[in-house]
């Protein structure tokens, strides 16, 4: 297993050792150890799937504080462009983001930890599975817009198919004074 922390501290990217034979192919999706001996949290109490159409949006999303959650973020089938926006206001990169490629063909991961708002776009039809560092809470709920021209975010789609609810979330400026990670 290959952890590489990105360009923005404390998101990595996790890419298994995938082993192939006529059978098909096994990989660990997750171990603790590796993950441990990398400095990442290693607990996790709630794992969540999607399934969504090419083309589809979700996000941007996160929970706040005390709720917040760290994600690890996988494809079971199909592709995405993973993004992660950075909301700690005291880090150096708050409010830049990051456009991570995951697939199942390479079975690649990402960890988002608190403190950052996430959401991918499909490329194909697309089950994404992702285990959360804490339970969801629905009055700690908190998002921002998919196309804040704040955050600039080329999501490779002009007219991505969207749940009203994402369809309306705030622009950064609107909450940046109710942050709190």
């Amino acid at each position: 297993m290959e952890i590489k922390e990105l360009t923005i501290r404390g998101v990595f990217e996790i890419t298994p050792k995938v082993f192939h034979d006529s059978r098909g192919f096994f990989f660990e999706a997750f171990n603790e150890n590796a993950f441990r001996s990398a400095g990442l949290p290693h607990h996790f109490v709630q794992d969540n799937q999607s399934f969504s159409a090419k083309g589809v949006l979700r996000g941007l999303h996160f929970q706040k504080a005390p709720f917040a959650q760290g994600k690890l973020v996988r494809v079971l089938s199909g592709s995405i462009i993973d993004v992660v926006v950075d909301l700690r206001k005291g880090s150096d990169s708050f409010g830049k983001h990051l456009l991570i490629p995951l697939d199942s063909d390479k079975q690649n991961m990402v960890y988002v930890p608190v403190g950052f708002a996430h959401g991918f776009v499909t490329l194909a039809e697309s089950s994404v599975m992702y285990k959360c560092t804490s339970g969801y809470n629905k009055d700690a709920d908190g998002g921002i817009r998919w196309n804040d021209p704040a955050l600039g975010i080329n999501w490779g789609v002009s007219n991505p198919i969207l749940s009203e609810k994402d369809a309306e979330l705030p622009f950064l400026k609107d909450i940046v004074n109710d942050l709190v990670f």
